[in-house]
């Protein structure tokens, strides 16, 4: 496989502005005939489909906490074809966790020098001038190892700001690659688990657009495009994670939509079959499906919808009488007994489960999970450790069923999302990511 050059679009902090920057560096490129190849440092679920979107190619998540030096490469290798990468991070450049897991501690500067990619850092420069330079100093000499290409300036306020913060990045030694503007419609509208999804997005390609033109005005593409870079590496034959089953019915709607892109891929890449079904549109999974997979969503905004939901429900449970049905956060939530929503009404679910949940009595839950199965689930046998991550705000009022593993975050201290199981029917408030292989 041929090294592709890349780079990798990072922060100081959240909210700087830097996937507005990403979507439209993907775009313009895009737009000028490349192959963009995106991927997304970290854990999260939402920016990968804005990615792809964006460029027209899938995106797929890197993650040195939760992935080992085999996954990384066959991850990356999903390049191939590419003319360039364009790689966002997530919070911080250098946040992370504060222990190790398969091959890091989780950061964005970890994945730029394992993928040898310089760091684009965006740069909020409001309420300041030459001292934004000290905070850009501060990071491209925290880490010897990562290289920082240049600075883009985000939320510039006028022409003499501009000048300003400019004198001060030149005197640091640091190059400015463009100087954005502050103009406040240049924002994804959010919810309580971040961005909304990219499918829900009133007029996402006209969105993308005009990022793509804002920064085709105000930064130097070519020069971006030139820094790209990448470290070289031979040849591999590994390959993404195996399906758990043949033909696997997959949730796939408003409710239902977060999966790794990884795990996706290596399924098909392995033989399986994936069948989507709508839960939203009362539609029952395919009866002839191996296994029926619930993924992360948010049920909480369609508990009504899901409650009438009377052919889902009935198909759902016919499965479950001699197959397995597994799900995830959101796909857990629905397999159990009840929902509550925010406004404290009551929502009958599948039933699988006796997992009851409430969104009205919220409680944030966030961070690494490392389980060791007590039970087996699809695709995994008892004993097996597999590595993930949590994100919702939903607390459990009741859990009747057999704890399916023993859960601890990245810390190493135990959290009580132990997922469940009755059955064929397994659940987790963890997304998979990966098998802790020793």
């Amino acid at each position: 496989m041929a090294d592709v050059p890349g780079l990798l679009v990072s922060a100081p902090s959240s909210g700087t502005g830097k996937t507005t920057v990403m979507l439209g560096l993907l775009r313009a490129f895009a737009d000028d005939g490349l192959k963009v190849q995106p991927f997304k440092s970290g854990p999260d679920y939402i920016d990968p489909a804005f990615h792809l979107a964006a460029a027209g190619r899938s995106s797929f998540n890197l993650d040195t906490w939760s992935m080992d030096e085999v996954l990384l490469g066959a991850v990356s290798a999903q390049s191939e074809g590419a003319d360039l990468i364009v790689a966002e991070g997530s919070m911080g450049l250098f946040d992370g966790v504060a222990f190790p897991g398969a091959t890091g501690h989780g950061s964005s500067a970890e994945t730029a020098v394992r993928m040898g990619w310089p760091v684009v850092l965006v740069i909020d420069v409001s309420g300041q001038a030459q001292s934004a330079a000290a905070t850009a100093l501060g990071f491209a000499t925290y880490n010897p190892d990562v290289q920082i290409a240049g600075v883009i300036l985000n939320r510039v306020a006028s022409p003499r700001h501009e000048r300003l913060t400019r004198l001060g990045m030149e005197q640091a030694g640091l190059r400015v690659l463009g100087s954005l503007p502050r103009r406040g419609d240049l924002t994804l509208p959010e919810r309580h688990l971040g961005l909304i999804q990219a499918v829900e997005h009133p007029d996402l390609d006209a969105a993308i657009a005009g990022y793509a033109a804002f920064l085709r005005e105000h930064v130097d593409l070519d020069a971006i495009r030139a820094a790209a870079s990448s470290v070289s590496r031979e040849p591999s034959s590994a390959s993404l994670p195996t399906p758990p089953a043949q033909r696997i019915a997959l949730a796939r709607d408003a409710a239902f939509s977060f999966t790794y892109p990884h795990l996706l891929e290596g399924w098909r890449a392995g033989g399986a079959e994936i069948i989507p079904f709508s839960p939203l549109n009362d539609e029952a999974p395919d009866p002839s499906a191996d296994l029926v997979w619930l993924p992360g969503g948010y049920p909480e905004l369609h508990g009504g919808t899901l409650a009438a939901a009377e052919t889902f429900r009935t198909g759902l449970r016919k499965h479950a009488e001699t197959k397995p049905v597994h799900g995830e956060c959101g796909g857990y939530m629905a397999l159990g007994e009840a929902l509550i929503d925010k406004e404290g009404n009551r929502h009958r679910m599948a039933g699988l489960l006796g997992l009851v949940t409430s969104y009205e009595k919220r409680k944030f839950h966030l961070g690494y999970r490392l389980a060791t199965l007590h039970e087996a689930m699809p695709g995994f046998a008892a004993g097996t450790q597999l590595r993930g991550h949590e994100f919702h705000y939903s607390t459990i009022l009741e859990e009747p069923d057999a704890p399916l593993a023993r859960v601890v975050d990245a810390e190493g201290a135990e959290v009580p999302e132990t997922g469940s199981r009755r059955g064929n029917v397994t659940g987790t408030f963890f997304h998979l990511i990966a098998e802790a292989r020793p």
